[in-house]
């Protein structure tokens, strides 16, 4: 029989983990994914990994944190646009949803889309409704893609936590035909009952799986060194 400080490290292992999924759970959506709100907390430097730079800082109104990935991508901004801003490239995403419905889409313009993701017990299943909105600055030859969640336009379920609180946005910089710079800034409340403290120590591990996955497939030669 297990002791109970066992017991209590596999629990928590096991929240742990089932608190990356939920996480995890967003990242295909922030890959198409309102500009931050302003806040008065500076970006904090966490780590560096794979050219990946990993910033935190505190969310106001709330005890999550926000995060920030920073990188350069030696890919053409085209290519990138098969996976960042693409919500009818989803053969990749989790296996984990259940449920994906485009429901309106134009292509490099605006999206409007629905996915419920299966989390691990004891915690319940997610859903979100959002919009998203693509938009182009050719003198500076940027490309912005955010979004916002919608509300009322698909009813909420029962046993289903419906994401209300989700800020994303990415600006992709070309400094030429086969490198882009690239920030990601997100936040995502859970709801539900997830504490901060663990929402917060797996969120740092947000952008290094968004634009590491990314890198995988636009870069698979450097990647793979």
């Amino acid at each position: 029989m297990k002791s109970k400080s066992r017991i209590l490290q596999d629990t928590g292992s096991f929240r742990s983990s089932a608190m990356k999924s939920v996480v995890l759970f967003f990242l295909p959506a922030l890959f198409i994914i309102p500009v931050l709100g302003t806040s008065a907390q500076s970006w904090n430097f966490i780590k560096e990994k794979n050219g990946i730079k990993i910033y935190t800082r505190t969310q106001e109104n709330t005890s999550f944190k926000c995060f920030r990935g920073e990188t350069v991508f030696h890919a053409s901004m085209e290519k990138l646009g098969l996976y960042i801003g693409n919500v009818r490239n989803f053969n990749w995403w989790d296996k984990n949803i259940r449920d994906l419905k485009v429901l309106e889409a134009e292509f490099g313009k605006h999206a409007i889309y629905y996915f419920a993701y299966h989390v691990p017990w004891p915690m319940s299943d997610r859903d979100l409704c959002v919009e998203v909105f693509i938009s182009y600055d050719t003198l500076k030859n940027e490309k912005n893609v955010s979004a916002k969640p919608l509300t009322g336009l698909i009813p909420e379920q029962k046993g289903i936590v419906r994401i209300k609180n989700y800020q994303q946005k990415w600006t992709l910089t070309a400094f030429n035909k086969d490198s882009v710079h690239a920030v990601l800034e997100g936040f995502v409340d859970p709801g539900g009952s997830i504490p901060a403290w663990l929402y917060n120590m797996v969120i740092v591990e947000t952008p290094l799986n968004v634009m590491g996955g990314i890198k995988a497939r636009v870069e698979p030669e450097q990647h793979n060194k």
